[in-house]
């Protein structure tokens, strides 16, 4: 695979990350697979580039930065707070063509004052924008994994249905989907009549002595990724998820939430409104919200470029929270794209919860930007 050629403005880039007292490192382009086909998502797993090592164990072409950033920092057991920067190529397929390109980011490992590291992370990427895109009026989208996930648990749904939805968060296809089959549920068929009546009795250990006893019959124990236990108990959970209608107000309090799109300024007031006249209470969520806004314009960012979209999100299972993107106003390409990632440490083998929020530069876009 042929190496394409470093942008000419790289050397700003790692001025501005140096400046911003961040230490830069690298990564191996060959990676473990594993973290990346059971961390980052259905829209990144099916896009990466995959190998085996001698020894038969999958490997694939670093697809981005932050899984191999945060597998580094576990590695080398380095104390937080921690600031990376990175700048590489990435390997993976891409909508608009082409494979392989570079991008460089900031990764903020282990500061617990969320509100600051959240506002730090928008104020740097739009301040390393501003410079290698001078002149250019820029545009932020905003999101907020956790104030959706806050309106999905006040409503009331069974957990497998918020795990639903909440997965499904920013890909609006596909939400709207999960919710037009919580409206309209469609039932379970093709069970026979003896599992459905054990899952009716919620006989457990029936169930799975039934399903023990046909595995066995049938010689697909041997080689079942799942067990008789846990076989049975996502047929139930199946079965009560089917059963599961969303009746139409909730249906109406979840529109409308995702309806909301407005200047970040508003945003609060907003979110408010919304909480107070559906009758949710979204405590923390709200209180973590309002605290970021406050420290964005503590931090000097200008709130007049951000929007605040409920729908948005980013395709990439391991946020948490904060989720944003910034582009050209007016213009489609995103130039630049982060969030939160408070699980994810723990997730790759931390010991401890380490909170983590960064951002990536499309660097290619960038070029472009640059060029118009």
């Amino acid at each position: 695979m042929a190496l394409i050629n470093l942008p000419d403005f790289s050397g700003e880039l790692l001025s501005e990350f140096a400046a911003r007292k961040t230490e830069r490192v690298d990564t191996p382009v060959i990676q473990p697979a594993e973290p990346f086909l059971d961390i980052a998502g259905e829209d990144l797993r099916r896009r990466i580039f995959m190998t085996e090592s001698e020894t038969g164990v999958s490997l694939c072409l670093r697809p981005e930065f932050t899984i191999p950033v945060c597998l580094r920092h576990i590695e080398s057991a380095t104390g937080t707070p921690k600031r990376y920067s990175y700048l590489g190529e990435v390997f993976r397929q891409r909508r608009e063509g082409g494979n392989e390109f570079y991008q460089a980011g900031i990764e903020d490992l282990g500061d617990i004052n969320i509100a600051a590291a959240d506002a730090r992370a928008i104020g740097d990427a739009i301040g390393v924008l501003e410079c290698v895109v001078p002149g250019k009026h820029l545009s932020v989208t905003l999101g907020d994994q956790a104030v959706f996930e806050a309106v999905v648990q006040a409503l009331g749904l069974p957990l497998g249905w918020q795990k639903r939805l909440i997965h499904a968060f920013g890909n609006m296809s596909q939400l709207e989907a999960l919710l037009a089959s919580l409206v309209s549920p469609q039932f379970v068929t093709g069970l026979s009549d003896e599992i459905a009546h054990l899952i009716a009795a919620d006989d457990e250990a029936a169930l799975v002595t039934h399903i023990d006893a046909t595995m066995q019959a049938t010689g697909y124990s041997t080689n079942a990724s799942r067990s008789p236990l846990e076989i049975a108990r996502r047929l139930k959970e199946k079965l009560i998820l089917s059963e599961t209608r969303l009746d139409d107000a909730a249906f109406r309090v979840l529109e409308e939430f995702l309806s909301l799109n407005v200047p970040l300024i508003n945003a609060s007031a907003a979110l408010a409104g919304f909480a107070d006249a559906a009758g949710l209470k979204l405590g923390n969520a709200l209180a973590r919200f309002d605290g970021r806004v406050a420290a964005l314009a503590n931090a000097g960012v200008d709130l007049s470029l951000i929007d605040y979209r409920a729908a948005f999100g980013r395709p990439l299972d391991y946020y948490t929270g904060l989720v944003f993107e910034i582009g050209v106003k007016g213009m489609s390409p995103v130039l630049a794209g982060g969030g939160r990632f408070d699980r994810l440490m723990t997730l790759l083998g931390a010991k401890d919860r380490i909170p983590a929020v960064g951002f990536s530069l499309w660097l290619d876009r960038i070029e472009a930007e640059r060029a118009a």
